[in-house]
């Protein structure tokens, strides 16, 4: 494990201290769990801005194929 100093706002501090103290778990670990937490919902939103992108860059490229296909049903119903 790493050793991180923390400096946090106190209000935040006190609200924390309050809630450990409910649920009976000991601030490292809570504070552990609320970074993981923190990285994985960073991590979905990473994902997510990643997928938009990657699925603009092909929507192009699908319509064009989609038209293509398209074009091909229409020529066999006239034939």
């Amino acid at each position: 494990m790493k050793n991180l100093s923390l400096k946090i706002d106190e209000n935040t501090f006190q609200e924390t201290e309050k809630i450990i103290l409910k649920i009976n778990k000991n601030r490292n670990r809570y504070i552990n769990e609320a970074v993981e937490f923190y990285n994985l919902l960073h991590k979905r939103k990473i994902l997510s801005k990643q997928l938009k992108k990657e699925s603009s860059l092909v929507r192009d490229e699908s319509m064009k194929v989609l038209k293509e296909f398209e074009a091909l049903l229409d020529d066999n119903k006239s034939v």
